[in-house]
């Protein structure tokens, strides 16, 4: 038994809450994982984990022994990481996932510059809008527009996404314009929804004009919860929609869809990278998050937000 493989294997358990799980992040066979666990059991002579067809829960002995271990297994990286070889050529697979609009237009087409640069450094990257738990799942780090709901993450204010409203000119044609955001109120006008990935529903959108703010939710057609599927929404005309900037720019340039409100501020959603407190910031993830920002800088750079960005109803 290899016994940095047997903790290793053991915190991933306790951290997924199954060996099913933890053999999936571990990329390992499930009976790999059992036999490694007990086998770092019989060693110890204690019991790390209770055990039932239905559950998994942790004794007192293996909460202890987890504290122990995850700071063990962050020294051993830090040692490894420490060497000058190590350190001026970061190495080894990075669990990251980057909402779906942000890996598609900007972080996966600069990849390959990144990829030069770091050339032995493996992504395993997940492309969502969906909540991730990143201990059970085993992720290092998320990108994430708007507010960090969990508070016990660790999270890093990357960069500031203005938003915009806009419609496809078919939309605007067969519909009308706007005369402002309340006219989005009422029955003549539609709304492409993006689900909240928290609570499932369509959250309003706050306006501001001269003093005045105003809640803008409408009547939506269709609500989806990923962006790029929201972007091809507004782009089909099934509504007015909300959108980043960097999102909308490219098809605003081929007159494919018409900024609307223009006069109207929409405070702008923060993006941030997030990972677990108990997560080591290894030097593979440093140099991701270093990159991150370099890249956000060019496309939406630090701003000093207007209120509370968090209610932005609109795709990162």
């Amino acid at each position: 038994m290899d016994r940095f493989d047997a903790m290793r294997a053991f915190v991933r358990v306790v951290e997924a809450g199954s060996f099913t799980k933890a053999a999936e992040t571990l990329y390992m066979s499930k009976t790999s994982v059992t036999q490694l666990v007990q086998q770092l059991e019989a060693r110890l002579r204690v019991k790390l984990l209770n055990r039932t067809t239905r559950k998994l829960n942790v004794t007192a002995d293996g909460a202890a022994y987890y504290e122990r271990a995850v700071r063990l297994l962050a020294d051993l990286d830090d040692a490894e990481t420490s060497l000058s070889s190590a350190a001026a050529a970061p190495r080894g697979r990075l669990r990251v996932d980057i909402a779906s609009p942000l890996a598609s237009m900007i972080l996966v087409p600069a990849l390959p510059a990144f990829h030069a640069r770091y050339p032995e450094i493996q992504f395993d990257m997940g492309v969502s809008d969906r909540l991730v738990d990143l201990v059970s799942d085993n992720v290092d780090c998320v990108v994430r527009g708007g507010e960090i709901a969990d508070q016990s993450l660790i999270a890093r204010h990357v960069a500031d996404l203005t938003i915009g409203a806009y419609a496809a000119p078919g939309y605007l044609a067969r519909m009308g314009v706007p005369s402002g955001p309340k006219a989005l109120e009422g029955s003549a006008h539609s709304m492409v929804g993006f689900l909240h990935p928290r609570t499932g529903k369509v959250p309003p959108t706050a306006m501001h004009l001269n003093g005045e703010s105003i809640s803008v939710k409408g009547r939506y057609v269709l609500a989806v919860d990923d962006g790029n599927a929201c972007l091809a929404a507004g782009l089909a005309g099934l509504g007015v929609l909300f959108l980043p900037a960097y999102m909308a720019a490219p098809h605003q340039a081929r007159d494919e869809l018409v900024p609307l409100f223009e006069e109207w501020h929409i405070d702008p959603m923060p993006l941030h990278i997030a990972f677990p407190p108990n997560r080591h910031v290894s030097a593979k993830l440093r140099v991701f998050i270093d990159w991150v920002i370099e890249i956000m800088g060019q496309h939406a750079p630090l701003i000093k937000p207007i209120g509370n960005a968090g209610n932005v109803a609109s795709p990162g």
